[in-house]
């Protein structure tokens, strides 16, 4: 059962005030005990918002790549939705903000909805709000929601099961690389994204990914992409890519 304030809320939030989605986040965040209910109201107006995940190692540029999507998706007059995994501050617990400091142009679009979210200690790259705020912003009417994980390498399987695609960011030279293989992020990702493909051992790790690449007769399987985010290289392929598989989901 919903207090009149949070009805309130819920009602504001569905009318597409912004601030009312955030406040609605922060009691996730917070775990309220009202959540429940929050997310039973949500529901009844699910939207069909797609949602996308990017992970990968810490440095692999997901934030760069993140925003350079985003403004593809924006340029198609789509709404965005970007949930921002942030590593906990030491400090206050709080998100560091460094996603938001590397789409200073995104954050001033009135279509686009950003928000970082602390990891606070979780171990799969994730925070426990993350689902309860994808729900909120598919209620809210995004067409697009991207979630950036924080970035933990190996133990990311998680997000896999909150998305529609899930795309991983490797860069050539990063020990994790063997690890994630391990691990089976390699397995789960349905793009790979290459990223900072202008360095040292590029080739060698493309050639190595595409020796491992997973076909699937009843779909796309997977694609690999080479990408240099901060130049605006292999971006276009990348969105054109993810537009394919959402178009076949449609």
């Amino acid at each position: 059962m919903l207090t009149p304030r949070t009805q309130k809320l819920v009602a504001a939030m569905l009318a597409g005030d912004k601030n009312a989605l955030a406040r609605l986040i922060t009691m996730a965040e917070n775990n309220s005990p009202e959540l429940p209910a929050i997310l039973e109201a949500a529901g009844r107006h699910p939207g069909k918002g797609y949602t996308i995940g990017v992970t990968g190692p810490p440095g692999a540029g997901k934030s760069t790549l993140t925003g350079k999507l985003a403004a593809c998706f924006r340029q198609k007059g789509l709404e965005i939705g970007i949930i921002a995994v942030d590593p906990s501050s030491p400090v206050s617990g709080g998100a560091v903000l460094g996603d938001r400091i590397r789409m200073p142009h995104l954050d001033l679009d009135e279509n686009v909805f950003i928000r970082s979210m602390a990891s606070r200690g979780s171990t799969d790259g994730l925070a426990a709000a993350v689902l309860p705020a994808i729900k909120l912003l598919q209620a809210f009417g995004k067409d697009i929601i991207i979630v950036e994980t924080v970035g933990a390498g190996q133990t990311e399987l998680g997000i896999k099961q909150m998305v529609d695609i899930l795309v991983l960011v490797l860069t050539p030279g990063f020990g994790d690389a063997v690890q994630i293989m391990k691990a089976g992020l390699i397995e789960v990702a349905d793009i790979i994204a290459v990223n900072k493909a202008d360095l040292a051992g590029a080739e060698e790790l493309l050639a190595e990914l595409q020796s491992t690449l997973m076909y699937d007769k009843g779909g796309p399987g997977q694609s690999i992409i080479a990408t240099r985010a901060t130049d605006d290289i292999g971006i276009e392929d990348l969105f054109r890519e993810i537009e394919k598989r959402r178009n076949r989901r449609i």
